[in-house]
Parts: C-alpha cells; sequence; structure tokens
C-alpha cells in the first residue's frame, strides 16, 4: 500500500515538473521574441527616420546647388558688366585721341593745299622783285607749316585690351566641376575616451586620411539606456558645433544619468559626412534630493535647497491645534510674540507636532534636520554643500536611518557630520558620539563630502582647491544617508558629481600614512 502510494506520488510530481519545464521554456521564447519586437520596431523608427532625412537633405542639397549656380552666374554677370564698362571707356578714349589726330591733320592737309595754289600763282609771276617777295613768303610759311610737325603714325591702336580675355582655364574647371566626396563616418573608440572629474573627453580618427575634412560636429546625449541609441529617445541630441581637432572635452558635466551616448561626424566645405557608430559611456554618479518628509518642520526644502524658516513650524502649530480645538469645543489661548529667530537652544519641544514618514517622524526639537532621498549601501560617493553667507549654524555628513527624531548630527554614535557655527562665537568642527574636534582650518566657501562605505571613510574637503578638512574612519554597520542641518539661514547641494581624482589622489596618499592622522579620529569615534 505504500509503495502504492509513493508511486502515486511520484506519478503525479512528473506532470507537475514538466509543464514548469514548458512554461518556463515558454516564458523564454515571449522574452526574447518581445526584445525582438522591440529590436524590428526601433529599427523602423531609425529607417523612417532616414527616410525622412533622405528627402530632407535631397531637397537642402538641390536648394544650395541653385544657390551656388546663382552665385556664379552673378559673379559672371558682375565681371561682365564691369568690362563692358572698361571697354566703353576705352572705346570713348581712344575715339577721341583718333577725332582730335584727324582733325589735326585735316587743318593742315588744307594749310599746305592753300600753300601750293599759291607757290603755283607765284610761278607765273614776271617781275623779279615781285617773285622774290612772294617766293620769301612761301618759304616762311612752308618753314611754318603744321604739315611738317605732325606725326603721321595713330596715337592708339584699334585693338581693345580688354577683349583680349582667356577664359579657356576656366572654362576646363567648369566642365571639371565635380561634387566634393561625402566625407567617411570617423571611428569613436571608448578607449580613448576619458571620463573624470564630470568632464567626458571624447576621441576618433577617421578611417582613412582626408585632407579637405574642414570640421568635425560632435553630438551628445544623456540616457538611462545600455547600448545603442534609440531612436524615440527620451532626450534630445545636443551639439558642438566646428570642431577642428580630432578630439573635444565637455566639462562642467551634472552626472545625472546613467549613461551618454555620443557620436560625431566629419564635414568639408560642401557637405556634412554619415554619423560615427554611437558610443555609449558610463556616468555613474550619486544623484539624489533633500527629503522634505524627513526635514523639521521649521525647514523649508526645495528638492536641492534648505532654508530656515521660523514661521513655518508655527504655522503648522496653529493648524494641528486649530484642528483639534475645533473638535473638543476648548478655546486654546495664544502665548505672547516671540523673537523670530529664536536660539535653536530656546525652541520649545513639546509645541513640534509629529508627522509620520512612512516608518520614521520628522525631525523636531532643536534637530533642525533634513535627509538625503538616496541610501548609500556600497561603493565611494561624492558631494557638496554651500551656505549662504549669512547661515548662523549649519552641518553636513551621514547618519543611519535609525536616527531619532530628536537627535542632532554628531551628537550620536549613529551619525558623522563637519558642524559650522558663527553664532555668538565661530566654530568648526566635527562631531560624532557627542564628542567634537575643533577643526584649525578656515571654513570654505564650498564642502566637499567623499563617503567611501566599504572602507568605512567619511572625509570632507575644501570643494574649491580639494584640501583635505578632516577624516572619520569607522566601519558602517547600516546603510547610510546624507544629512544636514541648517538655523537662520540655508544651504544648497550639489549631486551628480564623480569623486573628484584629487580626492582620489589624496585619499590614496592619506590611506599610506600611519600616526597622527589616524589618532585623530580615533578621538572622535
Amino acid at each position: 500500500m505504500d509503495t502504492q502510494k509513493g508511486a502515486g506520488i511520484q506519478s503525479t510530481s512528473a506532470p507537475s515538473n514538466w509543464a514548469q519545464d514548458i512554461g518556463e521554456a515558454l516564458q523564454r521564447i515571449i522574452t526574447t521574441l518581445a526584445n525582438k519586437n522591440d529590436e524590428i520596431q526601433n529599427f523602423i523608427d531609425t529607417l523612417n527616420h532616414v527616410l525622412k532625412g533622405v528627402q530632407g537633405n535631397s531637397t537642402k542639397v538641390l536648394s544650395d546647388l541653385d544657390e551656388e549656380f546663382d552665385g556664379l552666374y552673378s559673379i559672371l554677370d558682375e565681371m561682365k558688366e564691369k568690362m563692358s564698362n572698361n571697354i566703353k571707356q576705352e572705346q570713348a578714349h581712344k575715339t577721341l585721341e583718333l577725332q582730335n589726330q584727324l582733325s589735326q591733320c585735316t587743318n593742315a592737309l588744307e594749310s599746305s593745299e592753300e600753300l601750293l595754289e599759291f607757290a603755283s600763282r607765284t610761278m607765273d609771276i614776271k617781275e623779279p622783285e615781285e617773285f622774290t617777295k612772294a617766293a620769301r613768303q612761301i618759304k616762311d610759311r612752308v618753314t611754318m607749316a603744321a604739315a611738317f610737325r605732325l606725326s603721321l603714325k595713330p596715337k592708339v591702336s584699334d585693338n581693345m585690351s580688354h577683349l583680349m580675355v582667356d577664359f579657356s582655364q576656366e572654362r576646363q574647371l567648369l566642365q571639371g566641376l565635380k561634387f566634393l566626396p561625402v566625407p567617411k563616418a570617423p571611428e569613436i573608440d571608448p578607449a580613448d575616451c576619458i571620463v573624470a572629474d564630470n568632464c567626458v573627453t571624447v576621441a576618433w580618427q577617421m578611417p582613412e586620411e582626408d585632407s579637405k575634412i574642414d570640421h568635425y560636429v560632435l553630438e551628445y546625449r544623456k540616457t538611462n539606456f545600455d547600448g545603442l541609441p534609440r531612436v524615440k529617445d527620451e532626450r534630445c541630441w545636443e551639439m558642438v558645433d566646428n570642431i577642428k581637432g580630432t578630439e573635444y572635452t565637455l566639462s562642467g558635466l551634472k552626472f545625472d544619468s546613467k549613461y551618454m551616448n555620443f557620436r560625431v561626424r566629419a564635414c568639408n566645405k560642401a557637405v556634412a559626412g554619415e554619423y560615427s557608430d554611437p558610443v555609449t559611456l558610463e556616468t555613474k554618479a550619486l544623484i539624489f534630493g533633500l527629503d522634505s518628509t524627513s526635514s523639521h518642520l521649521n525647514l523649508k526644502v526645495e528638492d536641492s535647497y534648505v532654508e530656515w524658516d521660523p514661521m513655518a513650524g508655527k504655522t503648522q502649530e496653529s493648524k494641528v491645534k486649530g484642528k483639534e480645538n475645533k473638535g473638543s469645543g476648548h478655546v486654546t489661548l495664544k502665548n505672547s510674540p516671540r523673537s523670530a529667530t529664536p536660539s535653536p537652544k530656546r525652541t520649545s519641544v513639546t509645541s513640534r507636532p509629529s508627522v509620520g514618514r512612512g516608518g520614521r517622524d520628522r525631525f523636531t526639537g532643536e534637530s533642525y534636520t533634513v535627509l538625503g532621498d538616496a541610501t548609500i549601501e556600497s561603493g565611494q560617493h561624492y558631494w557638496e554643500v554651500k551656505a549662504q553667507k549669512d547661515c548662523k549654524s549649519y552641518s553636513v555628513g551621514v547618519t543611519y536611518k535609525t536616527i531619532g527624531k530628536f537627535d542632532q548630527l554628531g551628537k550620536t554614535n549613529t551619525s558623522w557630520c563637519l558642524h559650522v557655527n558663527n553664532w555668538l562665537q565661530a566654530t568648526f568642527a566635527a562631531k560624532h558620539n557627542n564628542k567634537a574636534k575643533a577643526l584649525e582650518v578656515s571654513v570654505p566657501d564650498q564642502i566637499g563630502v567623499y563617503c567611501d562605505f566599504d572602507g568605512g571613510q567619511l572625509s570632507f574637503y575644501n570643494a574649491n582647491t580639494k584640501q583635505l578638512l578632516y577624516t572619520f574612519k569607522t566601519k558602517f554597520t547600516q546603510p547610510v544617508v546624507p544629512a544636514f542641518t541648517a538655523w537662520c539661514g540655508g544651504i544648497i547641494l550639489y549631486t551628480g558629481l564623480q569623486v573628484p581624482s584629487a580626492v582620489k589622489t589624496l585619499q590614496k596618499a592619506e590611506n599610506g600614512l600611519s600616526g597622527s592622522s589616524s589618532s585623530l579620529t580615533s578621538n572622535v569615534q
């Protein structure tokens, strides 16, 4: 009986495993088919995009061609008009010269004919005295005759110099006119590209040497998709034009996406070539904002900016009390007015209503704190904070998520921070577990925070000079979140930043040192 039961159980489980295997195989087929459909749809979008580009580019090329030939016609017409004017001016000049010379010759000829006629009559005179007198007159007139002073050579020739134009070479050039070849697509090698310090250097090369390349056009866009870029991506391409070399550096970027796509095309004087195969580079950095649901009621939070607002908590308090009084029917007397900027030490703790935040309450009491909305569980990360010039007090650091709603940064064994106090007596200190280490350096305008979770290290830097301010060395036993406090002023948060190269170098140097630096940190931990 038991054997039969066992056989029955075995026989029923075999079809179950078989069905499970069939289901898994079917699921793999469906997934593969879905991916293939996605690839085909992306390729269809690419073909439509290329088809639209062919139509648009052909229209543009025809328009450019008409424009070029219109320009040539315009130049020829201008040259023709200029040469025609020169010929007309030369014609007028030569005509005037020849007419003047013709008039002079005509007058000289008339004078000579008159003198010949007078000489013929003189030959008939019989009286010696009269003949001698007439002969002398003829001799004097012949000596002074204009005919003997004239040049019997035209002053100008009938050749027109501006007619001697030879267009044979230009005609050959025009007949040999051809389209400039479309430049080949450049090639981007990801190994030659550098991603560091929120800058990306893209380098490329031509598949064959082309001396007619005038410039390059680089296009880039941010994306959260790995692999080939999609035609219908969520972000548009941005362009950098007129690049003369074969590499370009984009600087001052905010790495608020996982990747960046890059492509480049070569251009000559007439036409732009095809884009290179796109290259995807990883631009990983910690991106987070301020979690307004965790902030103290007296803090006004806007994404990456937090400012202390003394009236915000009172407004919330009055709303809550108003609802309570309305429900109970009791009347609550208002307190006497207080200063708009009370000292943190004098702020009432009991009057702050707590607001739920999915497992924890808002910070309250004297803890003017707000957390970041990202959790750090591994890796190396970097962000920066800048305080307003009139900010009286602020802190920047990290904490475990288990920090209490009344706890202040640096006063528990679950939080680490730098604290700047400009109220009454200025202080600058590193704080942890309710112990403070005064820092003998000036407070920088902007503080950089470096968190190496796996290495158990939290370092603070002058964000501008990369001078090391202080380092905590510990072992993080829980995930940490960035944490900030502000009182009588505000601070600005900068994220999407890579760990700067200078910080990496300093970290290597610091980790290789021993002695005073290690003992300093251990005093606070």
